[in-house]
């Protein structure tokens, strides 16, 4: 458009008017009756939609996140260790692992999850550390990094 005096450009809502609404009817296309064709009903179900779509990313994350606790949490109550001296074992021994790494070995390589639980309370119990966080000792396992390591996977692949 070519506009010879600036009253006629600015009272002009020209192309970016169209498309910021056809931005907002496409985002709208899905509903049914006004909410999908009337602009100013569409705008704000699309608005209520996207603040709810933000809402249900940051639900995402926190669900995955209870997840992996409560695995993570279950496995160690298996090899009668808490998560927070698993933690504090494997931060000891310079293994960094996050909570879905450990969530997959807890729940993919059981085997794998049992030797890292040995290897943390084997570098908790050289440390003399005493875990106040959770006084109970749940039923499971004792684990000894010898039998754990190397005379089980021995045996294995013999």
């Amino acid at each position: 458009m070519v506009f010879l005096s600036v009253v006629n450009f600015i009272r002009a809502r020209g192309p970016d008017e169209f498309w910021r609404k056809r931005r907002v009817f496409r985002l709208a296309s899905h509903y049914i009756g006004r909410r999908r064709n009337c602009y100013s009903v569409a705008v704000r179900n699309v608005h209520r939609a996207l603040v709810y779509a933000t809402k249900g990313r940051e639900l995402k994350k926190e669900d995955m996140r209870e997840l992996w606790d409560t695995r993570i949490t279950a496995a160690c109550e298996q090899h009668n260790i808490t998560r927070f001296t698993l933690k504090e074992g494997l931060d000891r021994s310079n293994i960094m692992l996050d909570r879905k790494s450990l969530s997959d070995l807890a729940s993919w390589e059981p085997r794998t999850f049992e030797c890292l639980a040995a290897i943390a309370k084997e570098k908790l119990r050289l440390d003399g550390f005493i875990d106040n966080v959770d006084k109970k000792h749940p039923t499971g396992a004792e684990l000894n990094l010898k039998d754990v390591m190397l005379e089980a996977w021995l045996k294995e692949k013999k």
